[in-house]
């Protein structure tokens, strides 16, 4: 078996620790790596720093780490769905970086590029850009942003051979393969690990040379934030 793949969520984390900077996959509730979420939860690190594009719902993704006030900071750019979120934030609990969703993306990609920071137009003029240098270029002036790396990265993944070249499924693709790039130890759930060789070349999303941990989700949930069907 390969050195990548372990038995468990539990186990995947080994390493993780109190005030540790984590970067969570996902897209609202679709894409989240909620095996290793709750992983994350029973381990009981605390004070950590998240960046992830929301901050789950009350009761699943990250908001079962609001509950127990395991995060100390959220990097951010929606988190309309939590109520949780927004009682400790206003009641100073928690400590929140809000970014615009574009440019959270490319602070991520940035750092796993290796990029330390980049200029970008948006968030010029508002709050977003308080206390960041400010430059103009041909007349137009851009904030500083710095790149955003982490600890560790928990993804969520369709597919994954033992040397950890993935595949994600459509739209639960989202910030998962950014996030892959910049957590010094990725760690991934999949739904299914194929043999090597299985997966086409020009079909993976994420090389394996970011993965370093595999587990195999025994479940998912699957929840969406809002259904509405048709009466």
């Amino acid at each position: 078996m390969s050195k990548k793949i372990y038995k468990d969520a539990q186990s995947a984390l080994e390493g993780v620790k109190d005030d540790m900077t984590i970067l969570v996959g996902g897209f609202g509730l679709c894409g989240i790596p909620e095996n290793l979420i709750a992983a994350l939860k029973d381990s009981g690190a605390k004070n950590l720093t998240c960046v992830s594009n929301n901050a789950g719902v009350d009761d699943f993704g990250l908001g079962l780490l609001l509950e127990t006030k395991q995060i100390k900071k959220m990097v951010s750019s929606y988190v309309g769905e939590n109520a949780r979120f927004a009682e400790m934030y206003l009641n100073k609990e928690l400590e929140v970086e809000f970014n615009p969703q574009g440019t959270l993306a490319e602070r991520i990609r940035a750092g796993g590029a290796g990029i330390p920071a980049f200029y970008t137009a948006t968030g010029v003029g508002t709050q977003v850009a308080d206390g960041k240098e400010v430059r103009n270029f041909d007349g137009r002036d851009y904030v500083m942003e710095k790149g955003i790396r982490g600890e560790f990265a928990l993804i969520k993944a369709w597919k994954a051979d033992p040397f950890g070249n993935l595949v994600f499924r459509k739209t639960a693709r989202n910030f998962n393969p950014e996030m892959a790039m910049a957590g010094k130890i990725t760690v991934v759930e999949v739904e299914e690990i194929v043999a090597l060789g299985e997966l086409d070349p020009d079909e993976i999303h994420t090389p394996g040379v970011y993965v370093q941990r595999i587990i195999k989700g025994p479940s998912y949930e699957k929840r969406i934030e809002r259904r509405t069907v048709k009466e």
